[in-house]
């Protein structure tokens, strides 16, 4: 896949900021990092048969790039406009706690996706969403990162049309509030029977 950015400097300087639109792709460099400084950027790959397998979420301070991972394809995709600096890998002195945030992540997203059922692999994943991204409002944490009920359902392993009615249950039973720009706020205090 190409990537469409536009740079503030030379993409090929060292730490110059970058400006990502909205789906398009951090190029990648196999000696290069990206530290994110805005935005939300979904790694993934691909399975033989085309399904989409999500490797992490990402936003402001995060860390990714090809060299952190072995898997091919490895994509690394802009979910909101993005801004983020290119650190050569051998300049990177805090590797190894780069490398723990990804492993603690992945095991984080492993478990939600070890539940049986997809409405509560969903309410696990809104309330993770919510602690490492959200914002306190009045009514819970909202979670601002334009994931359509595709993004959600890559995630999870499940369909777009299963997450869709989930959605709509968990707002009927007033576990969220959906708002425009597929932003949701997650009632944390109403989630507690799904923990048990």
């Amino acid at each position: 896949m190409v990537s469409s950015y536009s740079s503030f400097a030379n993409p090929r300087s060292k730490n110059s900021k970058q400006l990502f639109t909205r789906r398009s792709f951090l190029p990648e460099h196999e000696n290069n990092l990206w530290k994110i400084q805005a935005g939300f950027v979904r790694t993934f790959t691909y399975l033989e048969d085309g399904t989409t397998v999500a490797l992490g979420l990402w936003g402001p301070g995060d860390i990714v790039g090809k060299a952190l991972s072995k898997l091919e394809p490895h994509q690394m995709e802009c979910l909101t406009k993005v801004e983020a600096t290119m650190l050569p890998l051998e300049e990177w002195p805090q590797i190894t706690e780069i490398l723990l945030a990804h492993i603690q992540q992945a095991e984080e997203l492993m478990v939600i996706r070890s539940y049986k059922k997809v409405d509560t692999m969903l309410i696990k994943l809104l309330a993770w969403l919510s602690k490492k991204f959200g914002s306190e409002v009045e009514k819970g944490r909202l979670i601002d990162m334009r994931l359509t009920h595709e993004d959600l359902a890559e995630m999870l392993g499940s369909t777009r049309v299963t997450i869709t009615r989930i959605l709509g249950q968990f707002e009927q039973e007033g576990l969220i509030d959906r708002l425009s720009l597929h932003r949701i706020v997650l009632r944390e205090e109403d989630i507690w029977y799904y923990e048990i």
